[in-house]
């Protein structure tokens, strides 16, 4: 296996991403979720990068991306899915499928409403766009800080960040904890220590409840789009649970939903196994 690792500016940001494959092999863009980065797909790329050209980026303010501070720069879903598409248009990307998580879905789902001929499939994986997969309890402390920005409920809204969570987000939901490197929330924990990361991430957050005001363009985009969609979704998951995977269906009757054992990062216990859903569900559909 080659990866090479790249950095390209996009509107005069740095951009890390991670890329393998043959060139000229369907493209595969990687969209990661929080608190992680490209990172996360360590396991799945050696897995796919024979038959597929893999981009992995990490987003402005995550992993290995520059991280301007939040007074010089307005984080937000839209702003960060501006960014990405610009750099598939950069690396001359004119159609990809896209593998989604967490944070990762309504960035894709944006770059979907913006040029819907571009996507050839999607692959989500923990990535909502229905209420169904709404827990209330995740999200209350957004929502007060969003109504009252106060240091405390900002204090509130960064507790996210700690340790205690951010390793609660890699292990509820694993029956079996021993096939998860600690590695994975340590390496997310180093980047969330930075000087200025936790207002970037608490901006970054406070938009996220912009996406759900979008559910339903982004339903929509379903519906008439057709897109062959296909949910490798940790059924263990507290943050995006099943229901969420599900709905799918409703606007793509013929989505691929498949609950595994694992959890919201399915993919630190559950690679092997999500590549070959992948590898048969693209082998099918893009042709």
């Amino acid at each position: 296996m080659t990866v090479h690792h790249r950095t390209v500016e996009v509107d005069g940001h740095e951009l890390f991403y991670r890329e393998a494959g043959p060139a000229d092999a369907p493209v595969l863009l990687l969209l990661h979720g929080f608190p992680a980065s490209s990172h996360m797909f360590r396991d799945l790329i050696p897995l796919l990068e024979d038959r597929y050209h893999l981009i992995a980026p990490d987003h402005l303010g995550f992993g290995h991306s520059a991280m301007p501070s939040a007074n010089d720069f307005e984080y937000s879903f839209a702003a960060l899915a501006a960014l990405t598409t610009a750099l598939t248009e950069k690396l001359g990307l004119t159609q990809y499928a896209m593998y989604v998580q967490d944070f990762g879905a309504p960035i894709g789902w944006r770059m979907a409403l913006e040029h819907p001929e571009r996507i050839t499939a999607i692959i989500t994986q923990n990535g909502n766009a229905y209420e169904d997969g709404y827990v209330e309890a995740m999200w209350a402390a957004v929502v007060a800080y969003d109504a009252d920005p106060t240091p405390e409920n900002a204090k509130a809204a960064a507790e996210m960040q700690s340790e205690a969570l951010v390793k609660w987000a890699y292990q509820h939901g694993v029956k079996d904890q021993t096939l998860l490197s600690p590695d994975a929330w340590q390496h997310d924990l180093s980047l969330l220590a930075r000087p200025g990361a936790e207002q970037v991430q608490v901006d970054l957050v406070r938009t996220y409840l912009d996406n759900f005001k979008l559910y339903p363009k982004f339903q929509e985009y379903f519906r008439t789009s057709q897109v062959p969609l296909l949910a490798a979704w940790g059924a263990g998951d507290e943050i995006f649970p099943p229901a969420g995977a599900k709905a799918f269906q409703r606007d793509l009757p013929d989505a691929e939903i498949h609950l595994l054992d694992a959890g919201h990062f399915a993919l630190e216990s559950n690679a092997p196994e999500i590549a070959t859903l992948i590898r048969d569900f693209l082998g099918r559909k893009l042709v």
